[in-house]
């Protein structure tokens, strides 16, 4: 991977409010496994992208790096290890590692905004977030629908079979939209998200009568009424017709008011 991939994957993640480090071979003497100025990322669940050599110095470098995405705070370091005494190999020379923290939801790490369904309001919705400083994230099993979508550099757009499998992906402070096919669709996404996280908004789109049997069933499946009622249906401030692109101002609207509230706290 090139220097300039790890970087804009580095920009991805902190879009996305993803804890990570960056790992730098700063200086290599000897027999080393790579060579001075190789990259890679490293994320709470491990290697995410690039390499520093592979095999035993990789993984140690991989494991100072995970130490220091659970330690709040920490500073960035340089780290010398001798090859042979510190890290176990037995081959000679040394390594020295720049480790560069950037914690989740830290500086440069742009709103996060998750939207389950790909169809024609979220085709007119899309290119008018994706100018902001927003993070976006469309979730469709469709791909015909997800091909579609315009090209951002602040988006990705995946495709999976269960859409609520990705909720424990999404970063805390994400706002979540479904604008799936249907509330049966609709339903798995809201359940898992109201029964497993705490997200700052959640919108549905629909009316009143939908957002009634949403939480009927919502409560049938045993989420608590209380629970039942945080999220937003309708979608999107009241104005406007029923044309997509319109619908879709409006929920832009509505989900900047929404920011916009909860950065005066």
């Amino acid at each position: 991977m090139s220097h300039a991939a790890i970087y804009e994957q580095l920009l991805a993640l902190e879009r996305e409010g993803t804890a990570c480090v960056l790992v730098v071979l700063v200086d290599a003497l000897g027999s080393t496994p790579q060579d001075t100025g190789a990259k890679m990322l490293v994320t709470a669940g491990g290697l995410y992208a690039g390499t520093v050599g592979g095999g035993k110095v990789e993984a140690r470098a991989i494991g100072f790096a995970r130490e220091m995405i659970s330690a709040p705070g920490a500073a960035a370091r340089f780290v010398n290890w001798t090859l042979k005494s510190d890290v176990g190999m037995t081959c000679g020379g040394s390594v020295k590692f720049y480790f560069e923290p950037h914690p989740a939801g830290g500086a440069g790490a742009a709103w996060p905004i998750w939207i389950f369904g790909a169809g024609h309001v979220v085709q007119a919705l899309v290119p008018v977030l994706a100018p902001l400083d927003c993070a976006l994230t469309v979730v469709d099993p469709r791909r015909e629908w997800l091909d579609r979508l315009p090209r951002a550099r602040n988006a990705r757009y995946r495709q999976h079979e269960h859409p609520a499998d990705l909720v424990p992906e999404m970063p805390d402070h994400a706002f979540l939209l479904c604008l799936t096919k249907g509330h049966a669709s609709d339903r798995p996404v809201l359940l898992r998200a109201l029964a497993e996280r705490n997200f700052p908004y959640l919108g549905v789109i629909g009316s009143d009568a939908k957002a009634e049997v949403l939480r009927r069933e919502l409560r049938a499946a045993g989420l608590p009424a209380r629970r039942a009622r945080r999220f937003c249906c309708p979608i999107g401030l009241d104005f406007g017709t029923n044309h997509p692109h319109e619908i879709a101002l409006s929920i832009a609207a509505q989900l900047l008011t929404q920011r916009d509230k909860l950065r005066a706290i």
